[in-house]
């Protein structure tokens, strides 16, 4: 008997079915081909709770939140997390995104650090965005700021360049990297660079 048929039938034998056998396997080469979903999955699948931790550069406000907790997004950490991440100019606050808290949470697993993020920007309002967009070229006219699904971050102790490799790697999103301004873009739109 060839290797390839004492492996099945080893595999089968023990009750595993071959739509089984063929779904693990598809699931596996998904799992190669989008790495992000994978990452994602297998953080949910370790981490009963996802904390985050923020300071603003703007406001001098703090924040450490559980934000998902058993399987589920917690309202208050969400509410926390809206609050910090407002607009600092008009006060306005905007229900940030949970795939760019997600996001977040796997750069900070990916970093390897425990220290908040350093928020330049979160949440936009429109006003804010078109002024900004007047008095500098960096910023978009539609930017994803303004959707609650796009933040500029540093995270001390850790290069910038290590940052942006690292949201580079994640292949999630959008990723802009600032050095002259000290910070990182990461969103959740389509993924790019520059």
């Amino acid at each position: 008997m060839k290797s390839r048929e004492k492996l099945s039938c080893l595999i089968f034998s023990r009750g595993v079915s071959r739509r089984e056998f063929l779904a693990a396997g598809l699931v596996t080469t998904a799992a190669c081909l989008f790495p992000y979903k994978a990452v994602v999955e297998a953080s949910r699948a370790v981490s009963p709770e996802r904390v985050l931790s923020f300071y603003n550069t703007h406001t001098g406000e703090n924040l450490k939140t559980v934000y998902w907790s058993d399987g589920t997004y917690v309202p208050q950490g969400l509410a926390d997390v809206n609050a910090i991440l407002r607009d600092h100019r008009t006060g306005e606050v905007k229900e940030i995104d949970t795939d760019l808290l997600d996001l977040l949470f796997n750069l900070k697993e990916k970093m390897g650090s425990a220290g908040p993020f350093h928020i330049i920007s979160g949440y936009r309002s429109p006003e804010t965005n078109a002024f900004l967009n007047m008095i500098s070229k960096g910023v978009v006219k539609n930017s994803l700021h303004i959707q609650g699904k796009a933040i500029d971050i540093r995270l001390p102790g850790r290069e910038l360049k290590t940052l942006q490799r690292a949201a580079l790697d994640l292949r999630r999103g959008g990723v802009g990297y600032y050095p002259g301004s000290d910070f990182v873009h990461v969103d959740v739109g389509r993924f790019r660079f520059w």
